[in-house]
């Protein structure tokens, strides 16, 4: 016969208690009841990539990467092992946010490659050669292979087109295994709306939050509100056709100073738009702590 102490019995006792509470409202609603509780450091398959990452990635972009830099070195490493350490695996970074690749290189070495998602988005800039400009990244990154790899800023809605050099010269070093996968991140509403149909595509990254601040907008330059409607509806139209959907901008590029504000939009990107994986920005432990928390209310 099993012995249970005090505690145990009275942690057993409540959990039966809620899960009774609440199985008469889900059988009443009709839905199943839930297999296990979602949560931020969860794994998730970003559509038709086949590539996994966690819910809750980690941006070094803040500013183009300043928050970030203006941390240091060893600040910066302590940072990303405390965010590793809470489940954080997905890390994700640019060619454009100046010393990122180097600094996230040396903060993620020793960790094993296959316990960590790594992202980085490249600059479209004419007269550069995508394989070269590859290499140079993987080096300075410190790695084999980029898990993905987007076009950046792309905010024309040429960019299927202008961009063909890139996308092949990306898809070549996906048949090397230097990538593998792939998609493209947007700035303004002309733009976005070239995503659904483009079947190069696996990834999109999307600008997302319930204010519409920093989103996308007929001007992709605009300081005003983005059409949150319209780019919603775009999420879920490139979700039905399998790719892989990651948000930013979830705390208004740094404008939303109220917890209820970030809880609302973490809420909202998963609930409303329906992503699957959202970056933020960090500066210390405690937003890194909020992100969570943020993310798990959202998913509960």
């Amino acid at each position: 016969m099993a012995h249970y102490s005090r505690r145990e019995f009275l942690k057993t006792s409540l959990a039966a208690a809620a899960i009774a509470g609440a199985t008469p409202r889900i059988l009443r609603a009709g839905l199943p009841l839930p297999a296990t509780r979602e949560a931020a450091t969860d794994w998730v398959t970003l559509g038709k990539s086949g590539v996994k990452v966690t819910r809750l990635a980690f941006g070094t972009g803040t500013f183009s990467g300043q928050v970030q830099r203006d941390l240091g070195q060893d600040q910066f490493t302590r940072l990303v092992r405390y965010a590793y350490d809470q489940g954080i695996r997905f890390f994700e970074t640019a060619e454009s946010y100046g010393d990122m690749h180097r600094m996230l290189g040396i903060a993620l070495q020793g960790l094993p490659r296959d316990t960590y998602r790594l992202m980085t988005k490249v600059t479209t800039r004419s007269g550069a050669d995508p394989q070269q400009k590859i290499d140079e990244l993987r080096k300075l990154a410190n790695t084999d292979y980029f898990d993905i790899v987007l076009l950046h800023w792309q905010h024309e809605p040429t960019w299927p087109t202008d961009s063909l050099r890139w996308q092949d010269g990306i898809s070549e070093a996906q048949a090397k295994h230097a990538v593998l996968s792939h998609g493209a991140s947007v700035h303004g509403l002309p733009a976005l709306r070239r995503f659904p149909g483009d079947d190069w595509l696996q990834v999109a990254m999307i600008r997302m939050n319930h204010k519409g601040v920093r989103m996308d907008a007929e001007d992709y330059a605009t300081d005003g509100l983005g059409d949150v409607s319209e780019v919603v509806g775009y999420v879920k139209q490139v979700r039905k056709e399998r790719m892989g959907v990651i948000s930013m901008k979830l705390v208004g590029e740094g404008q939303f100073t109220s917890r209820e504000d970030r809880q609302a939009a973490m809420r909202f990107a998963f609930r409303n738009a329906g992503v699957d994986s959202v970056t933020v920005g960090y500066k210390n432990a405690a937003e890194i702590d909020e992100a969570i928390e943020n993310l798990n209310l959202a998913l509960a």
